[in-house]
């Protein structure tokens, strides 16, 4: 198998976008923190302020930021971001939608966005739940581009 990401010898290479068409393109990943924290998460009474709000934040700028973090992945125009939480018994449940009109897709971006956001829930709460955990990193869909839509 080939990979696009090494050249002949080998080595690391960016992948060259620019003969691809730009395309409306999105994708949403999902992810989820496991924490005794969810219910005072959902109360608003966690001490370092309010934990969905600074995670969709948190989210929202980490998608814009993915080129700076992940070496190949390409500085391309986010035109949307969408960052929804919702807590539920011991879990709080994350979901990113990224969107774009370029020549590549915004995988990488929406996956940056929820494990960001799972991370800032985590750091915001690790007083209350030093066990928390992040579980079920993955893309569950994504549109545009020459290979066209895929869902999970």
């Amino acid at each position: 198998m080939d990979l696009s990401h090494i050249d002949s010898r080998g080595q690391a290479r960016m992948v060259d976008v620019a003969a691809k068409d730009v395309t409306v393109r999105t994708a949403t990943a999902t992810g989820r923190v496991r924490t005794e924290a969810a219910r005072a998460i959902a109360d608003g009474t966690v001490a370092k302020g309010d934990v969905l709000a600074t995670a969709r934040i948190a989210g929202i700028m980490a998608a814009k930021r993915t080129p700076d973090l992940i070496p190949m992945c390409h500085p391309i125009a986010v035109h949307g971001v969408a960052v929804e939480l919702t807590v539920d018994d011991g879990l709080v449940e994350v979901s990113a939608t990224v969107k774009t009109a370029d020549r590549t897709g915004v995988e990488m971006e929406a996956l940056t966005a929820v494990t960001v956001a799972c991370l800032t829930i985590i750091d915001m709460t690790k007083a209350l739940d030093p066990a928390a955990t992040i579980e079920a990193v993955q893309v569950q869909s994504k549109t545009g581009g020459k290979s066209g839509d895929w869902h999970r």
